[in-house]
């Protein structure tokens, strides 16, 4: 018994240490996510992705190393098996069978229509009633089940960038923008276009943000040695303490999200 004990405390203890013997150089890729995956005006790396990769890393013993590439090609990357690891892609059937995700989140998004502030409010939830406007979507992004479903009755245009989905928006080439509140909101005010275009409620959906490795069962101990490392620092709370200092929506470890309802966030015009 006394054998069994020790050796159960060792591998607990072991699941947190470094783990030498297995130590790599990873690169981790993603496209440039606000508040989650980032370079500052020093080129420096920012954000909860980064901060969170790093202290798994430390943990492992491994290095990891950040490069930025647009969305689909940072995707293909991994999947390819390019690069070690996927920043923050919302998870899908159609994912699941590029990608290996861990576990758990490490965020959570509102996906949101925006609108020109003049206009009627089109938007109540029913996707049906957006039959006749001009919706633009971002190349590469998911937008939920619901949204997927209800593609083939919309009127959508694809735009490589968020940037482009915007003015596209406030030029009134669009009608609505689909996207997430986290990455439009400092990209409105940058491009200050703040007093014309506004979020509206409900939600299309809320979606989770992962960590992705390429499914090559080569990848595999690399992918569970971070999963239990990742469950680690979500039970103990300081993913969520992370996410706090970056000011980032994080699941609690039962799933569900810290925040307020839609309607407490912003209300419609």
């Amino acid at each position: 018994m006394r054998m069994t004990i020790s050796f159960l405390v060792a591998l607990a203890l072991g699941a947190s240490a470094p783990q030498q013997g297995y130590a790599a150089e990873l690169v981790a890729v993603g496209a440039t996510f606000s508040h989650i995956f980032e370079r500052d005006a020093n080129g420096q790396w920012q954000g909860l992705g980064v901060d969170a990769l790093r202290a798994l890393a430390a943990r492992a013993g491994d290095t990891v190393s950040f490069k930025l590439y647009p969305w689909p090609r940072a995707q293909a990357m991994v999947e390819r098996g390019q690069a070690d690891i996927l920043i923050g892609p919302y998870k899908s059937p159609e994912r699941a069978a590029r990608f290996a995700f861990l576990d758990h989140a490490f965020y959570r998004d509102r996906m949101v229509f925006y609108m020109r502030r003049e206009d009627d409010q089109p938007w109540h939830g029913d996707f049906a009633a957006l039959k006749a406007r001009r919706i633009a979507t971002v190349r590469g992004w998911h937008y939920g089940t619901q949204f997927d479903q209800a593609r083939a009755q919309l009127e959508i245009s694809e735009v490589s960038q968020l940037e482009n989905g915007l003015q596209m928006l406030a030029r009134g080439r669009v009608d609505l923008l689909a996207t997430n509140e986290r990455n439009s909101t400092s990209l409105i005010d940058s491009l200050r276009l703040a007093d014309a275009l506004v979020p509206l409620c409900p939600d299309i959906t809320q979606l989770d943000g992962y960590f992705a490795f390429p499914r090559d069962a080569k990848y595999a101990t690399l992918r569970d040695r971070y999963n239990v490392l990742f469950t680690e620092m979500v039970r103990s709370g300081e993913l969520a303490r992370l996410g706090a200092r970056n000011g980032v929506l994080v699941p609690s470890g039962d799933g569900a999200a810290r925040t307020s309802a839609c309607a407490d966030k912003h209300k419609s015009p």
